[in-house]
């Protein structure tokens, strides 16, 4: 189980976060910037469509992304936030500003995504106190220059034992383990080779049996694969999130929650028909 707050999430079958982000700059053409009303309703909208989790990010963390200052940050995410108070599922925010996570657990959001893992200073008392989720995210670099010159010995060992560290540094800071997802950081600070090595290997990246949050929707690895621009790479998103669930994520962030869910139904369908048969 996975504590969010008030909710209890099984982690049996994979989760499905669905991506809202509050950004004119989002990667994948989807940013609704301070549009708070259209932000609401897409995130109603993957509700319906079957999202488990709603991820709200008013910054974006693409590769050059310019820091947003606090201020803008927290205009476009709290009228969000407060219209989104009777949410039936968690509303996670994808944030690494100290104030902010304040701010957002204050205004009821469940689960703070933090791309650089509480490493700045006052985010693990942030969220200590707190009985919200937290997601520890590996990144080498940050967004402004990540995706200059990445390199790795072995990153399967270095993305593991970066989350590891940071799993324990959080526990000892007194979040408890069953508030804790790993997530390895797919598109920050990596080449496609280096997405690729982790998408293949994914179950060995988490250490103690902490739950993985996987998020490769949209991105340029699949561009580099498939050689579709992101606004056509759907079934490349897809794909890569049912090999992911086969390799043990338990949360899936998407922007297609439908065809996710969709996709994740069929896999699950099979899977349990085999089973069956194999208890004849």
């Amino acid at each position: 189980m996975l504590r969010c707050g008030k909710f209890l999430l099984p982690l049996e079958r994979p989760l499905i976060m669905g991506i809202v982000n509050l950004t004119p700059d989002s990667f994948s053409g989807d940013g609704l910037g301070a549009d708070s009303e259209r932000a609401v309703e897409h995130a109603r909208r993957q509700i319906a469509a079957g999202a488990d989790l709603i991820d709200l990010g008013a910054e974006s963390s693409r590769p050059g992304a310019i820091p947003t200052s606090l201020d803008e940050e927290m205009e476009r995410l709290l009228p969000v936030l407060e219209a989104l108070a009777d949410c039936p599922v968690p509303i996670s925010v994808d944030t690494y500003k100290p104030e902010v996570m304040r701010a957002a657990l204050a205004h009821g959001a469940s689960m703070i995504n933090d791309i650089f893992a509480l490493r700045r200073p006052g985010a693990l008392d942030a969220v200590a106190a707190s009985d919200c989720a937290v997601c520890l995210m590996h990144m080498q670099g940050e967004p402004l220059t990540m995706q200059g010159h990445p390199g790795y010995g072995n990153i399967i060992q270095e993305v593991r034992a970066f989350l590891s560290e940071r799993a324990a540094a959080a526990m000892a800071a007194g979040i408890g383990r069953d508030r804790l997802a790993l997530d390895p950081g797919f598109g920050f600070g990596k080449t496609p080779e280096h997405n690729l090595a982790l998408l293949s290997r994914l179950g060995e990246t988490a250490s103690e049996g902490l739950p993985i949050l996987a998020g490769m929707s949209r991105k340029s690895m699949l561009g580099a694969v498939t050689g579709r621009p992101v606004g056509e790479r759907l079934g490349a998103s897809v794909a890569v999130a049912l090999i992911a669930a086969e390799r043990g994520a338990r949360i899936l962030r998407v922007h297609d929650v439908a065809e996710t869910r969709d996709a994740l139904s069929v896999w699950q369908a099979v899977g349990q028909k085999t089973e069956d048969s194999s208890r004849r």
